[in-house]
């Protein structure tokens, strides 16, 4: 594999790496890859991981307010049907797009490719879910909408008890699990086992 290193652009052959082994530029001594050890499987703990906080982050109440004895509970979907219903259908649309469809998108894209990568198969489509997992990703911003969410819920603090959810929770804590499962993912290290076994 032919591969320029990003400080000087110096062009070097590559072959496959060991595990926790690093490949530095000869010139400049800059990094061009590191091989994390177990890395395809601690991508797929953190996917699964990821999959079951987005199962509870929509299932249970994101949030409940309480104003003056009168309880009121929203989850992730009932939210952006209350801004559809606002008549703000493109934020409803936008938020359904990037706080759900996105991160479900990316969370099975992950599984798909991995679980047979790591039992040593290689999915139909395997290119195509790749590519369109690399496509997906920036359209994930749950962070942005989490951001939103604290701000209303600040300025809502003074009109009404608010009570955050185990979805909230679960929430946060799918931000955190996914992005580390993006940033733990190698895409060299799928072909390269894929070149292995198949």
């Amino acid at each position: 594999m032919l591969v320029a290193c990003h400080d000087c652009d110096l062009l070097h052959h590559l072959g496959v790496i060991a595990e926790g082994a690093t490949a530095r530029c000869r010139r400049c001594g800059g990094l061009l890859r590191r091989r994390r050890r177990n890395g395809i499987e601690r991508t797929v703990a953190l996917a699964l991981a990821a999959a079951v906080l987005f199962a509870v982050a929509n299932a249970f109440p994101f949030l409940s307010f309480d104003m003056k004895g009168q309880v009121t509970q929203t989850t992730l979907v009932t939210g952006v049907l209350d801004l559809w219903r606002q008549d703000m259908p493109e934020i409803a649309a936008l938020v359904l797009a990037t706080s759900v469809l996105a991160p479900l998108l990316q969370i099975s894209l992950l599984l798909y490719v991995l679980l047979p990568v790591h039992a040593g198969r290689v999915p139909w489509q395997m290119a195509r879910a790749f590519r369109l997992l690399r496509h997906v990703q920036p359209w994930s911003m749950m962070e942005v909408f989490l951001v939103g969410i604290l701000v209303a819920v600040t300025k809502l603090a003074g009109m009404a008890e608010v009570v955050p959810g185990l979805s909230l929770w679960a929430f946060a804590l799918l931000i955190v699990v996914l992005a580390g499962a993006m940033s733990s993912l190698d895409p060299q290290e799928v072909w390269e086992r894929l070149g292995v076994r198949s």
